[in-house]
């Protein structure tokens, strides 16, 4: 093993939590900013185990490990585009925010990207994050070329899909329990503004927003619908996109068709004071943002953070749930279980739970990755106070339903499944088991998640 460097700052206890804010636990949290400051804090690890971090984004215990240590890779986060392949090789702690600040500019955008750009490539490969193009272009992990893998034991793994599958694919969607991703190289999309085209419809109810969805969903490389959900319509907006072409701007605007500076607007308690969020106040909410979006428009450019990343532009969103926290509940079900998706919203609405944050979406294919959460079908997350009456047993209904159904919920999101439902939902979990003993046969790498999870 590498011997220790004095320059390597000393892991503090800290308390950590998801997005949610919900179940912390202490840890002991290194923060390197090189390869050798990891394999440093590897070799110095609490003997209950290590866990990567990124930005902190998994809703639930996913990035925490109490009484282990944590790295927050957040220092290590260097890249670099190479235009010629249309490919970015980036460390584990680059974010995607810095990677699209860079490559937007110069014309290229990432593969994929989640509702927020605060996602680390390490994050985003270990969850094999999601977007509004997964019915055509797959999750994050389906991008990636190779990545380069710490071991417990200290050996740098380069995986590919090609020579390493199993390995590479156990990595993808594994929740950083393989190893730790010290970097990767991926594939980036050319694009000619920082710009995209939109199309918005209204749906007058549930039926109808599934019916449009359907209907067009090979029209569009993105797609993604906002759902009214203490309407009892479950009415909706459809948003649909692409990236926009330098001759669909006018010709004062192409001068600046590349420029890409998202910002911060507002703070989360100045637009609903932290821990007002009821059914009252998201009933408002909702009846001005369904009404703020018009019958039908087509043709409308937008910005990349307006279409993709608005809630990143409310600094600390996640406290207008007050200090109890959230939970996010994400499920995917296939076609034959899309009734689950009309269930969820009613019970949900029946217990109380209110949701300003309730958006559906279709996947395509899923990939080779044994814990990839995306599957062909429909996919609804829906954000809800974590300290509702009733919550508890209505989700653990949900998840019966889903079970059923042949669908299953997002680790990434999770913060209260059981290892049953995880079992009876994700059939290759053995598989994946088997490939992860193999690759960390002293258990190294845990999570407050996989403790929970039985994984």
């Amino acid at each position: 093993m590498n011997s220790v460097s004095p320059l390597v700052p000393s892991a503090d206890e800290e308390l950590l939590t998801g997005w949610g804010r919900t179940s912390p636990s202490r840890a002991r949290v290194a923060r390197p900013v090189d390869i050798t400051d990891i394999t440093v804090a590897l070799d110095r690890r609490s003997p209950r185990g290590v866990l990567a971090r990124g930005l902190g984004r998994s809703y639930g215990d996913a990035a925490q490990s109490g009484g282990a240590t944590v790295i927050d890779m957040t220092g290590v986060k260097g890249f670099s585009l190479d235009p010629a392949t249309a490919t970015v090789r980036a460390d584990g702690g680059a974010s995607l925010d810095a990677i699209l600040r860079a490559i937007v500019p110069r014309g290229f955008f990432v593969p994929v990207t989640p509702g927020t750009r605060m996602v680390t490539v390490g994050g985003a490969i270990a969850a094999d994050i999601h977007g509004k193009n997964h019915h055509g272009s797959g999750s994050f992990g389906a991008h990636v070329r190779a990545l380069d893998l710490l071991t417990g034991d200290g050996r740098l793994l380069t995986l590919t899909p090609e020579t390493t599958p199993e390995e590479f694919w156990a990595t993808v969607g594994g929740m950083g329990l393989t190893g730790i991703i010290v970097s990767a190289t991926f594939d980036v999309i050319p694009i000619e503004t920082s710009l995209i085209s939109v199309d918005t419809e209204r749906g007058t109810d549930l039926d109808d927003v599934m019916a449009r969805m359907l209907a067009r969903d090979s029209d569009y490389r993105y797609t993604v619908a906002w759902i009214d959900s203490v309407a009892a319509s479950g009415r909706g907006v459809i948003t649909r996109g692409d990236h926009a072409r330098a001759d669909q701007l006018p010709a004062g605007k192409r001068a600046s068709m590349r420029d890409y500076d998202p910002a911060v607007r507002i703070t989360a308690p100045s637009l609903i004071p932290s821990g007002l969020l009821n059914t009252l106040t998201v009933r408002a909410f909702n009846e001005a943002w369904f009404r703020k979006h018009p019958r039908q428009r087509a043709d409308e450019v937008q910005s990349i953070a307006a279409f993709f990343h608005p809630l990143d532009g409310v600094q600390e969103w996640n406290r207008v749930y007050g200090p109890r926290g959230f939970l996010q509940y994400q499920f995917v079900v296939p076609d034959s279980g899309a009734e689950v998706v009309r269930t969820s919203l009613e019970k949900l609405a029946r217990v109380g739970a209110p949701s300003f944050l309730t958006v559906l979406k279709r996947f395509g294919p899923s990939n080779p990755a044994p814990l990839s959460f995306p599957m062909p079908g429909w996919t609804l997350a829906a954000d809800v106070p974590a300290r509702v009456e009733g919550l508890d047993r209505v989700l653990d209904e949900l998840d019966e339903l889903v079970a059923q159904a042949g669908g299953r919920l997002y680790f990434a999101k999770d913060s209260r499944q059981s290892p049953e439902m995880v079992r009876r939902t994700y059939p290759r979990l053995t598989e994946w088991q088997a490939v992860r003993n193999r690759m960390d046969p002293d258990r190294v790498f845990t999570s407050d998640l996989a403790r929970r999870l039985e994984l």
